[in-house]
């Protein structure tokens, strides 16, 4: 989500003049885009400041402004406070305001503009002038728009062959371990018209891939017919209808809930063969009674109900996931509970993390806070089991033939990097003709987190391995 919120940032201020730059110290205006999720994000975040404080020093001794802006989650939940710690940030934005970012740099830029032209001297300002120079604009905006941020948005520019669309935004479950519902806000999903436009737009661009993205992507309930209430469509309705897009050749989305999962959603899976046959599904928790104190809204069996049923859809599907391990009150019968979960589904790649309090959530005030080396020691074992999950899945994809999409160059000299329908990377050494193309390959070579491959000479003969797999199963 933050990449594509990265990205549009960077449409919204291509009119007034900005585009990137390789290098920090060029840079006119720089922008920390931020998460909330991840233990310590705050920390991190004022660490980077500080440096970007020494460039900022630096320029001004060359006499070059410099706009610092911290975007995202950390700056929707912690707004006055960075600009209390860092008084040199110019704005703070939050992730549902960023339409109005040229509006906030004018007005810094304007600011700026007043204050050099009454500090009288041309020449350049001494060191010991530059901290009573240094001081932010202190633009702060983060309240919640009365009309959603896509309705004020530039259109959007292909970039590459893989592309991220956002489709859904916000949370209603309210999960007691995650901020999302307060620095993103409720529910919301975009009309499937706006949708389709946008995807169509980067289609034609010559992206081949497109993630849906969205907190809780598959709650999408978007208005069939923009403007009419009672015409809402989910997500199984709108694949079908990114499927007819002509170019467009692969279909993901992340992330699920696994309430959410509903028959439509999950009869596309065996459809819609632009549906790639990898789901990402947060579990967090084999045991019933820790995914209760969550608030996961669902028990182990419905999970492997969900599942059961996608597989049924399709067979060759496989799936990734999210654990949190150490929540509150988490027992060893709890983690045990989590490791047999693990051992059963069998997830191709999994996310982990150690539980960490997030400020404002109920789970920082629940009792049992688990020692954090207890918590360490556990995280170490499931990420164990998981890396050989992992693993054994590579590993049976030796010898097999698959369809692979590159998207990026290698760090070798005439290698292609690219992603099997499984997210694999795929390394191969191939012409630059392939770039961008998908491309049938043999998987020859098992590495730590990639495969290596080779071309299959006979392009039109589609790949059997996968096909064979996918009929069979």
């Amino acid at each position: 989500m933050n990449v594509y919120d990265s990205d549009r940032m960077e449409d919204v201020l291509a009119p007034i003049g900005y585009a990137p730059t390789d290098e920090p110290n060029d840079a006119d205006m720089v922008i920390i885009n931020t998460c909330h999720i991840r233990e310590k994000a705050s920390e991190k975040l004022f660490s980077e400041l500080g440096r970007l404080r020494i460039m900022k020093e630096k320029r001004l001794i060359d006499g070059k402004s410099t706009v610092i802006a911290v975007a995202g989650c950390v700056a929707q939940a912690e707004g006055a406070e960075i600009i209390k710690r860092a008084p040199y940030v110019d704005i703070v934005l939050g992730p549902q305001t960023y339409h109005r970012l040229p509006e906030m740099v004018a007005r810094a830029t304007r600011a700026e503009a007043i204050a050099s032209s009454r500090s009288a001297p041309k020449s350049k300002p001494l060191q010991s002038q530059i901290v009573g120079q240094l001081k932010g604009r202190g633009i702060l905006d983060i309240e919640f728009p009365d009309e959603p941020k896509f309705d004020h948005l530039p259109e959007v520019k292909a970039k590459g062959f893989s592309a991220f669309l956002s489709v859904q935004e916000g949370c209603d479950k309210f999960c007691t371990f995650c901020v999302v519902p307060y620095t993103r806000g409720a529910e919301f999903s975009r009309p499937l018209e706006d949708v389709l436009r946008e995807a169509q737009k980067v289609a034609s661009g010559g992206v081949k891939e497109i993630t849906l993205l969205g907190q809780n992507v598959n709650a999408y309930h978007g208005e069939k017919v923009k403007g009419q209430d009672g015409s809402e469509i989910g997500l199984g309705y709108l694949i079908r209808e990114m499927a007819k897009i002509e170019g467009l050749e692969r279909i993901r989305y992340t992330t699920s809930h696994p309430i959410d999962m509903d028959d439509d959603l999950i009869a596309a899976h065996g459809e819609i063969d632009q549906l790639m046959p990898f789901l990402h599904l947060p579990v967090q928790s084999g045991s019933d009674r820790i995914l209760s104190s969550m608030n996961r809204h669902h028990k182990i069996d419905d999970y492997r109900r969900v599942v059961d049923k996608l597989m049924t859809a399709r067979a060759d599907l496989k799936l990734s996931s999210d654990f949190i391990v150490g929540f509150p009150g988490e027992s060893d019968e709890d983690f045990q509970a989590t490791l047999d979960l693990a051992r059963e589904f069998q997830f191709i790649q999994a996310y982990s993390f150690k539980y960490s309090p997030r400020p404002g959530t109920p789970g920082a005030s629940l009792p049992v806070q688990i020692p954090e080396d207890v918590k360490s020691e556990r995280l170490a074992a499931l990420q164990e089991l998981l890396g050989q999950n992992q693993t054994s899945f590579n590993q049976a994809s030796l010898d097999k033939v698959m369809p692979v999409l590159f998207d990026r160059q290698g760090r070798n000299d005439g290698q292609l990097v690219g992603r099997s329908p499984f997210m694999q990377p795929v390394h191969v050494q191939a012409p630059k003709s392939l770039f961008g193309q998908i491309a049938e390959v043999k998987v020859t070579s098992v590495h730590a987190n990639s495969l290596g491959g080779e071309i299959v000479s006979d392009m039109s003969a589609g790949s059997p391995d996968f096909n064979e797999e996918r009929a069979s199963a």
